[in-house]
């Protein structure tokens, strides 16, 4: 197996280990894991409670389940959105180059030298920390769709030039084909790597705002998790089985989703150089 293979498996085991957690297991919840005072509070971990139980009532190991899920399908879905529109405006502008390329390259700029974190902070201050994780979401893929863009925009300027990509022009495909059937299918694994990547970005970035108390506390997600674990000072009290999860799958995440995504981006680069 070479190293490459070691990483994809290995961060593709994680990742599977964590999605199974957060968008299987949590479904056979015995109870609704957000309500409060269910069970016994501040219980050690047993046998009925396999991570114990929070201070507001509540079982850690579903609990767990539940925010581990919201966190990755805020991730995904940002991701998958952001991925889409960059790929796309990013071969837009490389293949049409002209007024297209200028106006869109633009955005892009403006869009990257913004930071997104104090917008998020000032948007979060604005609402009392009672921001959705639609707004947070939507700002998040506002932010992160010029990054594919810029670089798919790069290659497209030189993939443009391209024999197959002239005779596609030649012979009267639409821009729209030319971009999803003949530039497209080289990127795939690129697009991927990135889809990948910032799912990390969008998790920490809820990660840190619910961790602030500037997101919407009343929605579980990791963030949120080790928010109400600090006010309620479970450090402090001992009650690991209620931080040290959060943070163990959080590590877990990263460790994960890094590799598979460094693993993705090495065979997109050799895909590129054999085709080159």
């Amino acid at each position: 197996m070479t190293r490459n293979s070691a990483k994809l498996a290995f961060g593709g085991g994680i990742v599977s280990v964590v999605v199974a957690i957060g968008l299987v297991v949590s479904h056979f919840a015995p109870a609704d894991p957000r309500a409060w005072q269910t069970y016994p509070r501040n219980q050690r971990p047993s046998l009925e409670h396999l991570l114990g139980t929070t201070a507001l009532g509540q079982d850690t190991f579903w609990l767990l389940s539940w925010s581990t899920g919201n966190s990755l399908l805020l991730g995904v879905i940002v991701a998958a959105i952001a991925t889409v529109v960059g790929v796309f405006a990013g071969l837009l502008a490389g293949y049409r180059g002209g007024a297209v390329d200028r106006v869109l390259s633009f955005f892009m700029d403006c869009l990257i030298v913004i930071p997104s974190l104090p917008l998020l902070i000032l948007l979060s201050s604005l609402t009392k920390g009672q921001t959705s994780l639609v707004a947070i979401g939507t700002l998040l893929v506002i932010f992160n769709w010029p990054f594919p863009a810029r670089q798919i925009r790069a290659v497209a300027l030189t993939m443009r030039e391209r024999d197959f990509v002239s005779l596609a022009w030649f012979s009267g495909e639409s821009t729209v084909r030319i971009l999803r059937v003949q530039m497209l299918p080289y990127l795939q694994r690129w697009a991927i790597a990135n889809f990948v990547n910032t799912i990390l970005v969008v998790v920490a970035v809820e990660t840190s705002l619910a961790f602030l108390g500037l997101a919407n506390d009343n929605v579980p997600t990791l963030g949120s998790m080790l928010y109400w674990a600090l006010k309620y000072q479970a450090l402090f009290a001992g009650r690991w089985w209620w931080i040290v999860p959060p943070i163990l799958t959080i590590i877990a995440l990263f460790v994960g989703f890094f590799l598979l995504a460094n693993a993705l981006h090495e065979r997109a680069q050799l895909d590129v150089k054999a085709k080159a």
